[in-house]
């Protein structure tokens, strides 16, 4: 049974990695397809967006505090269309994990502290409770897969602090997001450059 477990948990995993790894070729590959269009057509549109970091900023958090929606590798595209150079890229990619690590850190404690409340239950109900089933089934992987795969990763939060998942294990499972970050980010910033020569 233990060992049935584990496999389910790996199937989990790989599943969504896959997901997240379709994802991010279709982004790129879009990407590559229309990116001297891009150049050519929104080049004043790329400029406002970069120099408005607050708004991008804040734009991301409130995505990954509350839905997730938004990739954060649109946010890294902006910047490869900018053509900025590798250490302001870094910088960005940076705040970009700092912002997501600590989205995921309120998100827990809007689970922990909201739970209860008639607003919380009926957007848990909108949009966690797909989540809620594998939370009672994988636990703390739940989160990590949260973390590291497109599974939205404030969901996972928000449940992990309703139900009273240890804050410190919550803590140590969410740094994997550092590492999908850095993966993602060096993956945005070689592909189209390894097309482009």
């Amino acid at each position: 049974m233990h060992e049935h477990e584990e496999d389910s948990k790996s199937g989990f995993l790989f599943r969504n990695l896959l997901r997240g790894l379709i994802w991010f070729a279709l982004i790129i590959t879009g990407f590559i397809l229309v990116e001297d269009y891009l150049q050519e057509n929104f080049k004043h549109t790329i400029e406002a967006v970069y120099d408005k970091p607050l708004i991008l900023y804040s734009v991301f958090f409130a995505s990954e505090v509350f839905f997730g929606l938004i990739p954060p590798e649109l946010f890294m595209l902006v910047w490869i269309l900018h053509k900025i150079p590798l250490s302001d890229y870094v910088t960005g990619l940076s705040f970009l994990t700092i912002i997501s690590f600590g989205a995921g850190v309120i998100g827990y404690f809007i689970g922990k502290n909201f739970s209860r409340t008639s607003l919380y239950k009926r957007f848990s109900e909108r949009y966690l409770q797909q989540y809620e089933t594998q939370l009672k089934r994988y636990g703390g992987y739940l989160v990590f897969v949260g973390a590291v795969t497109p599974v939205p990763f404030s969901a996972t939060c928000m449940l992990a602090g309703s139900v009273g998942f240890r804050f410190r294990d919550f803590i140590l499972i969410c740094i994997t997001r550092v590492l999908r970050f850095a993966v993602y980010g060096w993956m945005v910033w070689s592909f189209p450059n390894f097309f482009s020569n």
